[in-house]
């Protein structure tokens, strides 16, 4: 199984360019999240971290893509051409400028094969119901800004940041996805589950991005979440790249607007 961020997956002009982006984005420090309080376990792991490249002593630069253009222009010979025309377009996809955003922010990095390969860590929550134990929390679909609808089914999940640790992940999850029904101070208290943590490999098509395959490293902890409700609900989440400095091209994406939450039989989720 090839490591997302094997560098002989890479050309060496695109590995020394990727190299020096990641240095820029790696710079970066994980704001603390208000109203949040994780509780630990002794043995949890301190070193999830998102693994990185040497990087060398050089100036940084911002990004091999400098533009959605630039990063469509690389794209369109290395995809099927029905595959990429249907971003944006198809019901539940996103478009070139959601993929320009997570590259920039450092959420993603792409190969330099045919096809490419994206390549991300994401953070996988599987919350427990605290009134019954066999019961988890799965996100069912998602409203999208375009007015279209994503089936989702499964878990709180989210992409992580450069250099981000596994606990910050959880809270920044729990924080933007379920923080509008989080209303007192006293809620919103997270406890990973002692042992629960794993992490898990999985290569598959892309949703958001037909015709790029992905390369998937899952971060995956079960928790226990203050404040929630005990019946199926929504929730809705604030601009994801709403500290990003690319306000025209945030503007362009599509974003999640809604999302819709079930609680259900572990079991159901095997």
């Amino acid at each position: 199984m090839p490591h997302p961020f094997n560098p002989t997956s890479l050309c060496l002009p695109d590995l020394f360019v990727t190299s020096l982006s990641l240095l820029f984005l790696f710079s970066s420090t994980t704001k603390p999240h208000k109203n949040l309080f994780l509780k630990i376990p002794n043995n949890f792991p301190r070193c999830c971290c998102r693994p990185f490249l040497k990087i060398p002593n050089m100036p940084p630069t911002k990004s091999r893509f400098p533009t959605p253009q630039s990063l469509t222009n690389w794209l369109k010979p290395r995809l099927p051409q029905d595959s990429f025309s249907s971003w944006g377009n198809k019901p539940g996809t996103k478009n070139i400028h959601n993929l320009f955003l997570e590259i920039s922010e450092g959420e993603s990095i792409l190969t330099d094969t045919t096809p490419p390969i994206r390549n991300l860590h994401v953070i996988t929550v599987k919350i427990i119901s605290k009134s019954n134990s066999n019961c988890v929390l799965i996100e069912a679909f998602q409203e999208l800004s375009d007015g279209t609808r994503r089936e989702r089914f499964r878990p709180l999940s989210e992409k992580m940041k450069p250099n981000e640790s596994v606990e910050n992940a959880v809270l920044r999850a729990v924080k933007e996805e379920l923080g509008s029904v989080i209303t007192s101070e006293d809620d919103g208290n997270v406890k990973i589950v002692e042992g629960s943590y794993v992490e898990k490999v999985e290569e598959r098509g892309s949703v958001s991005y037909p015709g790029l395959p992905a390369c998937y490293v899952l971060h995956c902890v079960e928790a226990c979440v203050d404040g929630l409700p005990s019946e199926d609900f929504w929730t809705e989440e604030g601009n994801e790249y709403g500290e990003c400095s690319e306000g025209d091209i945030v503007e362009k994406a599509v974003f999640v607007k809604k999302h819709f939450w079930k609680w259900v039989g572990v079991n159901s989720l095997n």
